[in-house]
C-alpha cells in the first residue's frame, strides 16, 4: 500500500509550461508594484515622504559638529561665573561638594570650554591659599559647551578631601586642614572668566 496521499503520475509538458508562465507573471506583478510604490511620483503607497525620512545618527552627529563649528568662542567678559557649595557647614568627616554656574550674558550663543581643563576651584581661609583643584589634577579634559544667552548652566560637583594642596604634595599624604568651625571660602574660574565673589562655608 502506498504511503502517499492521492498519488499522481507525471504531468504533461504543457502543464509545466503553463505553471512556469504563471510564476513568471506573478514575479513581474510583484516587481511592478514595488516600482510603483517606491519610484512613481505622487504614489499613495506606504513609502515614507521625503520630509519624514530619518537622518542616520552618524550623519546627524557630523552635521551637529559642523553646526558647532559656526558658534564663536565665548568672550570671557560676557561670562558670569559663580561658586556653589552643597552646604554652608559640614560635620566632621563630611566632604564639601563644589560646583559652579556659568551664564552667557551676551546676545548670541557662544562656545565655552567647561571641561576640567577649563575650570578651577580654589579654597582660601583669609589670606591663606589652602587648596586648588588644578594643583594635582590628572588627565584634564576639554569640553566645548554651547551656552545660550541668559540660560545659566551648573556643572557637576567636585569633592574636596579637606586637605591642603600644592604642586609639591601630589605624591605624598597631604595635611588635613583645621576644622572645629573654621571658616573657608570657595572661589572659581571657568573658560577664562574669574568667578564673582566667593561662597563661604564652615568645617567642623
Amino acid at each position: 500500500m502506498s504511503t502517499l496521499r492521492n498519488p499522481v503520475g507525471p504531468k504533461d509538458r504543457k502543464v509545466y509550461i503553463r505553471r512556469r508562465i504563471l510564476v513568471l507573471a506573478g514575479l513581474l506583478a510583484v516587481i511592478a508594484v514595488v516600482v510603483l510604490v517606491f519610484v512613481k511620483p505622487g504614489s499613495s503607497g506606504s513609502a515614507q515622504d521625503a520630509r519624514e525620512v530619518e537622518v542616520p545618527s552618524d550623519l546627524a552627529a557630523a552635521e551637529a559638529d559642523d553646526a558647532d563649528d559656526d558658534v564663536p568662542a565665548c568672550n570671557p567678559a560676557q561670562l558670569q561665573v559663580a561658586p556653589i557649595t552643597d552646604k554652608t557647614d559640614y560635620a566632621e568627616g563630611e566632604l564639601p561638594q563644589f560646583a559652579l554656574t556659568v551664564e552667557n550674558t551676551g546676545q548670541e550663543a557662544c562656545s565655552a570650554d567647561l571641561g576640567t581643563a577649563g575650570m578651577e576651584f580654589a579654597v582660601t581661609s583669609g589670606d591663606d591659599q589652602v587648596w586648588r583643584s588644578i594643583d594635582c589634577q590628572q588627565n584634564p579634559e576639554h569640553l566645548a559647551v554651547i551656552l545660550d544667552p541668559g540660560a545659566p548652566l551648573e556643572t557637576e560637583s567636585v569633592a574636596w578631601d579637606r586637605t591642603r594642596s600644592s604642586p609639591e604634595t601630589c605624591e605624598i599624604t597631604r595635611d588635613p586642614v583645621a576644622a572645629g568651625g573654621a571658616s573657608y571660602h570657595l572661589s572659581v574660574a571657568a573658560a577664562g572668566a574669574q568667578g564673582a565673589g566667593t561662597a563661604q562655608f564652615l568645617l567642623y
